[in-house]
């Protein structure tokens, strides 16, 4: 079975999981009620009918997979940063063409999450749809902008991996990664070292999204016995507010971007990405369009291959708009599901987590979530949240991943032209012209 079909066969999987979830769940709170629920025997102990199931299968098979997600979280985090700072660390490759791209790229992950935030916390996805929860929350203690700056570096960073601090695990990351590219063969050998395990974390990231129609089985199915039916109107308005926002900021802020420092017409930009967003979107992967991306960058933007060649491949790994803008609204949109008040200090923590965290983050299904995960750690919010949004998720990440690979282009094709080896006359050639059809027929026959 190729690739994109698993994929396919995943995705349905999770859908059908979420609806017979939610059926059952829903079958089960009208079935029984306090005067209509019976007892049985399992094993000699004595269970009520609903709570066997609700308190007890669904309980277990949701809580094992929500720690499972958990489990993730600090070693994908730390280890896929080293990675990546450690290869963005090599002396050849920093200097002006670094900093501009990766400047770029930051810069537009910190704006969608921004502005994702902003959005959400106007609109209300989640208000009026409140679960009642024994958890108790402890809000994030109001610090000025100096004392978050002076958190983010750990005393003792692997206290820091203990408690779950992100920030201060990226900090050290980062320098970790920094330190490793400074440290000539025996870094690039402990740069080995760190992508084998890499490589063996994100196959176990691959092994629990195929546990994953199971998992949000079972956490549909609890949250739909417990919950009123009717408050799941809130979840699809998570679900258009987040697929508006994206829409606007592939719309908007990389067209923006475009006039405003290069001087281009973006919609030369957004005719000629066409049939690489179609590709995009049919295979959720920003890895797997990159030949798609090169071409398009190089053949039909006449962005120079010295400058293709590096930014395409940096903003395939770095460049999450996308799931940057999922995350500030998921975020906001689980802390109203469970009443909880987000501070100041905690929106400027969702934006520095989810900005840092895209830095080395690999693009495979299911790291979007335990990034999210993460996110929701840092400011004390159930994780648990994520049963909400997981079935919709995997329709929205098709979309982000278009949003992802046009920005990619946007940097790209802004940063040869401020190196001054963008063609011009390429990328201002008419999208609909013989010249530009035939390089689209050659890039899809090659891919």
């Amino acid at each position: 079975m190729s690739q994109d079909k698993q994929k396919t066969h995943l995705t349905l999987k999770i859908v059908i999981g979420m609806i017979t979830g939610i059926v059952i769940g829903a079958l089960l709170q009208i079935s029984f009620d306090d005067s209509g629920d019976r007892v049985i025997n399992v094993f000699g102990m004595a269970f009520s009918t609903y709570g066997f199931f609700v308190d007890g299968i669904f309980n277990i098979g949701g809580t094992i997979f929500i720690n499972s997600l958990k489990m993730l979280v600090v070693p994908l985090v730390f280890v896929s940063l080293v990675c990546g700072v450690s290869s963005l660390s090599d002396p050849s490759k920093l200097g002006r063409l670094g900093s501009k791209s990766v400047g770029l790229y930051v810069m537009t992950t910190f704006i969608a999450v921004t502005f994702a935030l902003i959005m959400a916390l106007l609109i209300k996805p989640g208000e009026g749809f409140v679960i009642e929860t024994e958890a108790i929350f402890v809000p994030t203690q109001e610090h000025g902008f100096a004392q978050v700056i002076i958190d983010m570096f750990p005393s003792n960073p692997i206290n820091a991996m203990a408690e779950g601090n992100m920030l201060q695990i990226i900090v050290f990351a980062v320098l970790v990664g920094i330190a490793m590219a400074k440290c000539g063969e025996t870094g690039v050998k402990v740069q080995k070292a760190f992508e084998m395990i890499n490589d063996v974390i994100m196959k176990i990231v691959l092994i629990i999204m195929e546990l994953a129609p199971y998992g949000v089985f079972f956490l549909m199915a609890s949250l739909a016995a417990t919950t009123e039916l009717s408050a799941f109107s809130n979840i699809l308005a998570y679900f258009f507010l987040v697929f508006f926002l994206l829409i606007a900021h592939a719309l908007i802020v990389y067209p923006t971007m475009l006039i405003v420092l290069a001087r281009l017409n973006p919609l030369t930009l957004l005719l000629k990405m066409k049939d690489t967003a179609i590709f995009a979107f049919s295979s959720s992967s920003s890895s797997a369009t990159l030949p798609i991306t090169l071409a398009t960058a190089q053949k039909k933007l006449g962005v120079d291959r010295s400058v293709a060649s590096f930014t395409i491949p940096l903003g395939a790994t770095i460049n999450m708009d996308g799931t940057a803008i999922m995350q500030g609204v998921a975020t906001v949109f689980i802390a109203q599901v469970y009443g909880v008040d987000l501070s100041i200090a905690d929106l400027l923590m969702v934006v520095l987590t989810a900005t840092l965290a895209s830095i080395g983050t690999a693009g495979v299904p299911g790291v979007g979530l335990i990034m999210l995960a993460m996110v929701l750690q840092q400011v004390n919010l159930p994780v648990e949240g994520i049963a909400l949004i997981i079935g919709i998720d995997r329709l929205l990440d098709m979309t982000r991943t278009v949003v992802n690979v046009t920005g990619d282009c946007t940097v790209a094709t802004i940063v040869a032209k401020s190196e001054g080896v963008l063609n011009e006359a390429i990328y201002n050639t008419d999208p609909f012209s013989d010249e530009m059809i035939e390089a689209s027929k050659v890039e899809m026959h090659r891919t």
